[in-house]
C-alpha cells in the first residue's frame, strides 16, 4: 500500500497541465486479469456512490413532492447508478491504481 501512495504522490506529470498521469495499463488477458478489473471498477463505483450520498445530505428536499421513504431508496439507487456509469467513463482514477495493486498482490502471491 505504501508503494501506491509513493506512485500516486510521485506520479507522472502530463506536459504543463500539472495532472498526474499514471502509466498506462493495457487491457486484461487472462482471467485474473479480468477479475481484478472488474473488482477494482466495483470499488470505485461503490466508493463514488458513497461520495455522492455524503455529499446530498444536507440538500433539503421540501415541498409537495419532496422528502419520504421513497424518494430516500430511489435516492440512493441514482446515486448507485451514477456511480457505475462514472467509473464506465473514466472515473477518478482510482480503478486504474487499484488494480495495479491487485496485479502486484497477484505477483507476490504467485
Amino acid at each position: 500500500m505504501d508503494n501506491l501512495v509513493s506512485q500516486l504522490q510521485a506520479g507522472y506529470l502530463a506536459g504543463n497541465k500539472n495532472q498526474i498521469k499514471p502509466e498506462p495499463i493495457g487491457e486484461p488477458k487472462t482471467a485474473k486479469e479480468l477479475s481484478a478489473k472488474r473488482a477494482a471498477d466495483e470499488f470505485e463505483a461503490i466508493f463514488i456512490s458513497q461520495m455522492l450520498k455524503s455529499m446530498s445530505v444536507g440538500v433539503k428536499t421540501d415541498g409537495m413532492f419532496g422528502g419520504g421513504q421513497s424518494e430516500a431508496i430511489y435516492k440512493d439507487l441514482m446515486n448507485e447508478e451514477l456511480g457505475k456509469v462514472m467509473t464506465s467513463k473514466g472515473g477518478i482514477g482510482m480503478s486504474d491504481a487499484i488494480y495495479r495493486e491487485i496485479l502486484k498482490n497477484q505477483e507476490v502471491n504467485n
